[in-house]
Parts: C-alpha cells; sequence; structure tokens
C-alpha cells in the first residue's frame, strides 16, 4: 500500500526534480516509511511507500537488469507467490520477495497483457525506455484511486490530486462535476471537481507517449452473461471463492486485523479470518454514546463468538469538528456523513496495526441495500424500459432538475448540462441490457457508487492515517460471480443478500445473517433541526460561503426554515451543500476559481 506518483513529457523535456519531490512529500500518509523516484530523459516515476511485504526488499521504484523498464505501485497483489511460482518454472529469477517485482518481471515476459493475471487491487505504472511509453493501470473495480493532469506537454499522475498543485494545477473548478455532485452524492468517475484533472477509470489503462495518450478497457464486467444454476450450486462457489480471497488477503509481513461492525459482512470477513488463522484476529470497532445508533453491541457479540481481540472505542456521534480534515483526505466533496465514523475506526485501528481487512462491496455485489427491495417488489419495477430507466436513475438521485433549478444561481445554470448525470447512466443501462433489472442496477452502484464514493472512503479514510484497507468481497473472482447470478439470488421479495445470506449463515450464525441492517453513520438531520441549526446558517450563508456563488439565498433559506421546523426533510441536501463548503475551505477555493 503507497502512494504514486510521475510525469512525463511528451517533447523529451525534464522537469524540476525538486517538484517531483514535492508531488511525493504530499502523499507522505499514504506511504510514510520510504520514499523512491526514479529519474529517466523526459520523465520520472516516484512512490511514498507503506511497507506491508518484504519490509526490508521492497523499495520502489522497480528497475529491470537494462535500465529500460520502470515499475511503481499502491496496493497489493495478493496472488504475488502462484504468479512468482509460475515465472520461476520457466527460468526467470527474483532478487526479492516483493509484489511489486512480480509485476516487473510478468511485464517483461508477456508485456501489457500481463495485467490480466493480478488478482489484486492497485494502480501501476510502467516506464518502458524500449518503446518510450508510460502505462498507467487501475484495478478492475477501482479500489485503488488514480488521477491524471495534463498541463500541455507535461502530462502527470498521481495516487490524489493534492500531489498536483505542487506542479501547478490551476484549482479552476469544473460546475459541470459539482452538478453530477449534486445529482448522485459524490463526483462519478471519470469527472473530478478540477477541469483539467480526470480519475482514471476502473479496468482502464492508459498509454502515454510522443504520439498522445490512448486509453484501453483491459476487464469489462459487462461482459459475462448470467447463467442458470442451483442455488446449492451457487452457495458452493460463493463460500470456495470467498474464504479463498480472504486467505489471499492474509498475506503480510506486519500486524494486521479487521474493522468489525456486526453486520453481515464484516462478520463474514472475520469468522473465515478466524479460520485461517492460527492465532485470535484483532478486531476493531467504533460505538455511539447514543444507543440508537450504536452497533457496537453486535461486533462484540461476533468478537466473543470468534475469539476475537477486540478494541472498542465508544465515542460521540458527533463528529462534525473533523469534517474538513476528511474533506482535506479526500480531495473532492463527499456527502455521505459515513466517512467521519470511518475516519475514527480506522484511527483507532492504525494505533494497532498497518493493515485491515473490510466487508465493502458486499451490499453493492449481492443487494444489499434496502432501496433495492423496496424498488423491485414495487411496480415500478415491471413498466417499460424508458421508464424504468428514469424512475430507478431518480431513486438513487439527490437532487433532480426541478430542485437544482430552484436552488442554482442564475449565473450557474448556463454553464452546466443537466442531463450529464443521467448520460452517465444511460451508458451503463446499455452496457447492462442483456441483465435482468436487477444486475442492471446493482452494476450502474457497482461501477459508479463504488469507485465513486464508497472505495475512496476505505482508502481515503485509512490513508489519511497511514492504513491499509483490503475487500475480500472484490476479489474480481467473487465480482464476476456475482453477475453470472439471476438478479433474484441476490435481492429476494422479503430480504437483501438472498443468497450471500445463506451462504454465509452456516459460518456466523442465522442471528447476525439475517439481522436487519443497519447504517453506518451519524444522526446529522435531527441535529440541523435543533443544536446544529446555527452552524447551518452559518456556513451556508455566511459572507464568505461559496454556496452563495452557487445557489440563491433565498433559496438555501427556505430550505433551512423548512428543515427546521419540520415541514421537509432536507437532511441529504443540506448535508451535501455543507460538503461543498468544508472542501472549499480546506483547499482555500477562491470565488474566481469556480466561475
Amino acid at each position: 500500500m503507497c502512494g504514486i506518483f510521475g510525469y512525463l513529457n511528451t517533447t523529451g523535456q525534464s522537469l524540476d526534480a525538486d517538484q517531483i519531490h514535492q508531488m511525493g512529500s504530499v502523499l507522505k500518509h499514504r506511504g510514510p516509511d520510504d520514499q523512491g523516484i526514479h529519474f529517466f530523459q523526459n520523465g520520472a516515476l516516484g512512490n511514498q511507500r507503506l511497507s506491508i511485504i518484504d519490509i526490508q526488499g521492497g523499495h520502489q521504484p522497480f528497475v529491470s537488469k537494462d535500465g529500460q523498464i520502470v515499475v511503481v505501485q499502491n496496493g497489493e497483489i495478493f496472488n504475488h507467490i502462484e504468479l512468482a511460482e509460475e515465472l520461476k518454472k520457466s527460468g526467470v529469477q527474483f532478487d526479492t520477495q516483493s509484489d511489486t517485482e512480480v509485476i516487473l518481471r510478468l511485464y517483461e515476459k508477456y508485456g501489457i497483457d500481463f495485467v490480466s493475471r493480478l488478482n489484486g487491487m492497485f494502480s501501476i505504472a510502467i516506464y518502458d525506455g524500449r518503446i518510450k511509453s508510460t502505462f498507467i493501470i487501475r484495478d478492475r473495480i477501482g479500489v485503488k484511486p488514480l488521477y491524471l493532469f495534463r498541463d500541455g506537454a507535461n502530462i502527470f499522475f498521481a495516487s490524489e490530486i493534492k500531489a498536483f498543485f505542487s506542479v501547478g494545477l490551476r484549482k479552476k473548478i469544473s460546475l459541470q462535476a459539482l452538478d453530477l455532485f449534486l445529482s448522485f452524492n459524490y463526483i462519478p468517475l471519470p469527472y473530478t471537481i478540477y477541469n483539467d484533472v480526470q480519475h482514471v477509470m476502473p479496468g482502464h489503462y492508459l498509454k502515454i507517449s510522443s504520439q498522445g495518450i490512448s486509453e484501453v478497457q483491459w476487464w469489462d464486467l459487462a461482459a459475462r452473461e448470467t447463467s442458470q444454476r442451483s442455488e446449492a450450486s451457487w452457495i458452493e462457489e460463493l463460500q470456495y471463492l470467498l474464504s479463498d480471497a480472504v486467505r489471499l488477503r492474509l498475506r503480510a509481513d506486519v500486524r494486521f486485523g479487521a474493522f468489525l461492525s456486526g453486520g453481515l459482512d464484516s462478520s463474514a470477513i472475520v469468522a473465515l479470518m478466524a479460520k485461517h488463522l492460527q492465532s485470535p484476529v484483532r478486531t476493531f470497532c467504533i460505538g455511539f454514546d447514543d444507543p440508537k445508533y450504536d452497533e457496537s453491541p453486535y461486533a462484540e457479540e461476533v468478537a466473543k463468538k470468534f475469539k476475537t481481540q477486540h478494541i472498542l472505542d465508544i465515542v460521540s456521534p458527533n463528529m462534525l469538528s473533523i469534517w474538513q480534515k476528511v474533506m482535506y483526505h479526500c480531495d473532492q466533496p463527499h456527502g455521505d456523513m459515513s466517512f467521519l465514523p470511518t475516519y475514527r475506526v480506522s484511527e483507532l485501528a492504525a494505533g494497532h496495526v498497518k493493515m485491515v481487512l473490510t466487508g465493502d462491496g458486499g451490499d453493492e455485489l449481492f443487494g444489499g441495500y434496502e432501496k433495492y427491495m423496496n424498488f423491485f417488489n414495487g411496480p415500478l419495477a415491471v413498466e417499460p424500459e424508458q421508464q424504468f430507466q428514469q424512475k430507478y436513475f431518480n431513486n438513487i438521485s439527490l437532487m433532480d432538475t426541478s430542485f437544482k433549478n430552484y436552488l442554482y444561481s442564475s449565473n450557474i445554470i448556463s454553464k452546466i448540462n443537466m442531463n450529464a448525470s443521467f448520460d452517465l447512466a444511460k451508458n451503463l443501462y446499455a452496457k447492462s441490457s442483456h441483465w435482468d433489472r436487477i444486475n442492471q442496477a446493482l452494476y450502474i452502484d457497482t461501477m459508479q457508487l463504488l469507485p465513486g464514493n464508497n472505495l475512496p472512503k476505505a482508502d481515503r479514510m485509512g490513508m489519511a492515517v497511514s492504513l491499509e484497507a483490503r475487500t475480500p468481497f472484490l476479489d474480481y473472482r467473487i465480482t464476476e460471480l456475482a453477475f453470472s447470478m439471476p438478479g433474484r439470488m441476490k435481492v429476494g421479495e422479503t430480504q437483501t443478500k438472498y443468497l450471500l445470506k445463506k451462504a454465509v449463515s452456516p459460518l456466523i450464525g442465522d442471528t447476525l445473517a439475517y439481522r436487519k441492517k443497519q447504517m453506518f453513520t451519524v444522526p446529522v438531520g435531527d441535529w440541523f433541526r435543533t443544536t446544529l441549526s446555527e452552524y447551518c446558517y452559518e456556513h451556508l450563508i455566511k459572507k464568505n460561503s461559496v454556496s452563495k456563488i452557487l445557489f440563491k439565498e433565498e433559496s438555501i433559506n427556505q430550505m433551512l426554515k423548512a428543515h427546521i421546523n419540520g415541514s421537509a426533510n432536507y437532511t441529504r441536501e443540506i448535508r451535501a451543500m455543507l460538503a461543498i463548503e468544508h472542501w472549499a475551505h480546506a483547499f482555500d477555493i477562491k470565488s474566481d476559481e469556480i466561475l
């Protein structure tokens, strides 16, 4: 787990080395253990390392013996041992036990097509001096972030956007991205909050050379076809793959543990860790001092069942004091309040371990959100295709066009294409049109919500405190299996995660498997009406508020008044606008950088 960064100049010029070192220094929280940079004629590849595998021998970049190929990576290749053994049988020699060296040797042998052999979470950069080209590669689902910034002939890449500020990124805000944020509560890929920065798409790589930039999709989830099998057959394969995914993700040369909420996904991961390990699993949980929002008793039940070394911290649900810090580490606005408790549990774990396993991904792959069951068991699920697409899109949207027209100031509306958010969804509907409607809905969340919001939550909050988070449910074999299943195997008529619950109940017990899902969040809506009503006015209407540039002050006042007096519930809208404010203050955004 690391941060990567670098640049390529397409005209052959070099850049000030101090600027490249500074790019890495900005990412030090991602990799506090080591910095390594390799300069070549017209570029550089760099790495900030958090040492997890081969502590002594894993220094990056890795360079081929002839000096022509240079590799850096952020992440882990979980099947690196098997890949190394395969290469050794064909005569390839290794100098270390590092998974990054495995990447180098695979590229030397197979070229860029090697990437399909990897089971991992990764962003990789490879410079090949033989063809004067740089490849930057993103993992299948987008667990690890990767951004691109173009400044004339200079092309930069980094694990976080803030690294680009040291090499001249102009903070010119993309109003289109802000509009997409208000549609989804996060900024969907490939957009970012800045006009000049793009988020590399999951399952894609870019080839950068003097001829320009070409993009290749190397993995396509939508290429899967659903098949008909017995429940027992699906369950057997899922049980095997989930167990094996956990086994592979236990490979580390440092202390590790797991996040444990007491929900189905994290409980199943902890149970499988206990099965594979000889020593007790270390588990980490935060609870709230308000019992209405506290899940920690369920986590303690799981910890007792599987005899873990459980560390629990009871905290106040009011974590708004860290909201701006969280937005800094996110680089972009996120309206999801669960980023805050995720930061706190990451902070707790980082005091004891360098790596954790999490239950992320299970909801999107197997239909864990009640919104799926509510939608697909109603009349909307059988409407004509166009109506289904529009109404499901509305179901997952934060603000629709009419509300935005009510909210936006007049000088903003003309600069935005309000159809862009639905166009993104339409493209995903088209790619998944061969699937049933449940799988189409899950595909949208897997391709948009996961890399746009849920995976950045685990990555950014963990990396903020130098903690690696691994996600067994997002092993690509499980992802492909999930989208080979008919949708009704996942979203039943009376329950979510229909098949997953059957698969893990022998492992964790029916009580845990079928417990009602509880969201990992805080009760801000109630606070906005009461103790934090002044907080809302202060942040959204004060003199230097960016909201006064983006939105009509009268509309903001009407929203806040209606929410406070209880005539409307604008919790999600208010917190999204506050997220914009905290992000803008974290990066000192000025009015001329918006308009």
